[in-house]
Protein backbone atom coordinates (compact mmCIF):
# COMPACT_ATOMS: atom_id res chain seq x y z
CA UNK A 1 0.00 0.00 0.00
CA UNK A 2 1.51 3.27 -0.93
CA UNK A 3 1.62 6.50 1.41
CA UNK A 4 -1.17 8.02 -0.32
CA UNK A 5 -3.61 5.22 0.12
CA UNK A 6 -2.42 4.60 3.93
CA UNK A 7 -3.14 8.36 4.30
CA UNK A 8 -6.89 8.14 2.54
CA UNK A 9 -7.47 5.57 4.56
CA UNK A 10 -6.02 6.89 8.11
CA UNK A 11 -8.46 10.21 7.01
CA UNK A 12 -11.79 7.51 6.41
CA UNK A 13 -10.90 6.22 9.99
CA UNK A 14 -10.20 9.19 11.85
CA UNK A 15 -14.21 10.36 9.56
CA UNK A 16 -15.77 7.10 10.89
CA UNK A 17 -14.88 7.57 14.38
CA UNK A 18 -15.86 11.83 14.60
CA UNK A 19 -18.81 10.09 12.81
CA UNK A 20 -19.51 7.71 15.81
CA UNK A 21 -18.74 10.45 18.62
CA UNK A 22 -21.22 12.76 17.49
CA UNK A 23 -23.98 9.76 16.72
CA UNK A 24 -23.37 8.78 20.23
CA UNK A 25 -24.19 11.49 21.79
CA UNK A 26 -27.86 11.69 23.15
CA UNK A 27 -28.26 15.38 24.14
CA UNK A 28 -28.30 14.29 27.78
CA UNK A 29 -25.95 16.58 30.88
CA UNK A 30 -22.82 18.02 29.31
CA UNK A 31 -19.33 15.72 30.78
CA UNK A 32 -18.00 18.28 32.68
CA UNK A 33 -21.69 19.22 34.55
CA UNK A 34 -22.43 18.37 38.33
CA UNK A 35 -22.44 15.30 39.07
CA UNK A 36 -24.30 15.52 42.27
CA UNK A 37 -27.42 16.31 40.44
CA UNK A 38 -27.17 13.17 38.34
CA UNK A 39 -26.75 11.16 41.81
CA UNK A 40 -29.57 12.43 43.31
CA UNK A 41 -32.06 12.57 40.50
CA UNK A 42 -31.32 9.18 40.03
CA UNK A 43 -31.65 7.98 43.75
CA UNK A 44 -34.68 9.99 44.10
CA UNK A 45 -35.77 7.67 41.33
CA UNK A 46 -34.76 4.73 42.83
CA UNK A 47 -36.52 5.65 46.26
CA UNK A 48 -40.15 6.45 43.74
CA UNK A 49 -39.87 3.17 42.56
CA UNK A 50 -39.41 1.40 45.23
CA UNK A 51 -42.14 3.18 47.02
CA UNK A 52 -44.97 2.51 44.22
CA UNK A 53 -43.53 -1.44 44.38
CA UNK A 54 -44.00 -1.48 48.11
CA UNK A 55 -47.34 0.29 48.01
CA UNK A 56 -48.85 -2.00 44.89
CA UNK A 57 -48.12 -4.83 46.71
CA UNK A 58 -45.33 -6.48 44.38
CA UNK A 59 -42.72 -7.44 46.57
Amino acid sequence: MNSSARAGARAAATTAEIAEYLRSRTGGPKDNGPKILEHLAGWTLVVVIAMFVSQAGLL
